[in-house]
């Protein structure tokens, strides 16, 4: 029962992510509505992490499953796609790198903030 709980919490913020994405004219998608969401929910104490956890972890294990299908897509399309896989490398491994150091650095931030404000140290 837990994990039908769970799963209802995340999928009624996704939901709330869908209407917002419907009811505000900007191009982001619902996934970051929803994100957004839960992120406020969480640090603001409104949602808990065990009220979530074990379903969150379960959905994390199965991603990779997630990516197969567009992979195979990526196959069909392997005709279009042949003569720029050099540009698609080169924005992936960009994007790739881009994203880790701005992931590192936000952290660090974040850690260092919360070790000035009293908390445990994440050294």
């Amino acid at each position: 029962m837990k994990y039908l709980r769970q799963i209802i919490i995340i999928l009624f913020i996704s939901f709330l992510g869908e209407v917002l994405n419907y009811l505000i004219p900007l191009p982001v998608p619902a996934s970051i509505y929803g994100i957004v969401i839960m992120f406020g929910l969480l640090v603001s104490g409104r949602l808990k992490l065990s009220s979530v956890k074990e379903t969150s972890h379960f959905l994390i294990d199965i991603m990779p499953i997630m990516f197969v299908a567009p992979a195979v897509g990526l196959m069909d399309a392997w005709d279009l796609i042949r003569g720029s896989v050099v540009q698609y490398l080169v924005l992936i491994l960009g994007s790739t790198f881009l994203v880790m150091g701005l992931t590192g650095v936000i952290t660090q931030l974040m850690l260092n903030k919360g070790s000035a404000k009293g908390g445990e140290d994440h050294a």
